[in-house]
């Protein structure tokens, strides 16, 4: 049955299924303002996910076709990926951060075979052994099916209001899971008058057990190096400050003490960081860090796209290290290690 939470003043979620995921679903939640109900994310594009968004809505009191608006927390497929599909039903806009909207644009004007020659040259920049490239060598769409997700027709800019008759919805940016990720504030006391400041729509910033990934979203164009976890780490000090009274995440449940959780995360990264520290008193490629950093699983039991990220994630962390003067890249190495300072 699809499950549907009232969280009062005119918001409610609706658990829609992610398919093979243990995340098992993401939470759309649904915003009543005077022009009709604006989602906030549409969860993944699949025909099981798509029937309980429906029959959801339909649960609100409202319906596809009355979709006034949706606000994208960021451009990942389970929170995006039914976006188009809403507009098509409703003409409903779609909004997202600059930042992100930018990737979705990347992602449908480039063919699959591009991002998989730049994926190429990544895992073996990164060290990665020749079995876990050859895979993408030569590949073509057929082999890995893309996606191509809907472009937004509207920017969120950070710190102003979005178009939300009746509602005070501002959008916070919060780089770092993603460059355009934003958290959104509702400025509007909470219905059970919680102490605090308002309501916080989290996305994936900001998740009561869970320590949201930072990724690298780079484009192949563009040589700047990122410092994703920096990004992040500023964006949870800004959040902690905030204060609200409720947190409404994207995954698992509703919770309060903002300040506390952004504490255990901020410990946790630092701690990591330590961590790594130790690893990379001998020089260590990013493919290497990983298989030794400590994961939800042995290295072993990691499958072949969650190693990719988990290199990924290895590498944001070694880049805080380099931008903080604790690591640096040994000269003339190739694939480059980095080491400790």
């Amino acid at each position: 049955m699809t499950k549907v939470t009232d969280h009062g003043g005119g918001v409610r979620s609706i658990e829609v299924p992610i398919p093979d995921n243990p995340l098992g679903h993401t939470l759309v939640y649904v915003v009543d303002t005077d022009r009709g109900a604006v989602l906030i994310d549409t969860g993944w594009d699949d025909p099981t996910s798509w029937d309980t968004l429906a029959e959801g809505l339909t649960a609100c009191g409202t319906s596809v076709a009355e979709v006034h608006g949706v606000v994208i927390t960021h451009h990942h497929p389970d929170h995006h990926g039914l976006s188009g599909k809403v507009r098509e039903a409703s003409g409903a806009w779609l909004a997202m951060h600059a930042a992100d909207a930018s990737i979705v644009r990347r992602t449908r004007e480039n063919r699959p075979e591009r991002w998989f020659a730049y994926m190429t040259a990544k895992l073996t920049a990164a060290g990665a052994p020749e079995e876990h490239v050859a895979p993408l060598r030569g590949a073509r769409s057929s082999t890995f099916p893309g996606f191509s997700p809907a472009l937004p027709d509207r920017e969120i800019v950070p710190g102003e209001l979005l178009e939300l008759p009746g509602r005070r919805l501002r959008a916070i940016w919060t780089p770092g899971h993603t460059p355009g990720h934003v958290c959104l504030h509702l400025e509007e006391a909470h219905p059970a008058q919680l102490p605090g400041n308002g309501r916080l729509f989290s996305g994936d910033h900001l998740l009561p057990e869970i320590t949201p990934h930072i990724g690298l979203y780079e484009d192949p164009d563009d040589a700047t190096v990122t410092d994703p976890l920096g990004d992040y780490l500023d964006s949870l000090e800004r959040v902690g400050r905030l204060a609200p009274a409720e947190v409404l995440p994207a995954h698992q449940y509703a919770f309060a003490d903002a300040p506390s959780r952004v504490g255990e995360l901020l410990t946790h990264h630092e701690d990591r960081l330590t961590d790594l520290l130790t690893l990379l008193s001998a020089p260590l490629t990013p493919w290497q860090l990983a298989e030794r950093m400590e994961w939800n699983r042995p290295w072993d039991q990691i499958p072949y796209g969650s190693r990719n990220i988990a290199v990924s994630e290895a590498e944001a962390h070694v880049r805080r290290l380099v931008k903080l003067g604790r690591a640096e890249a040994v000269t003339g190495s190739d694939p480059v290690t980095y080491v400790a300072v």
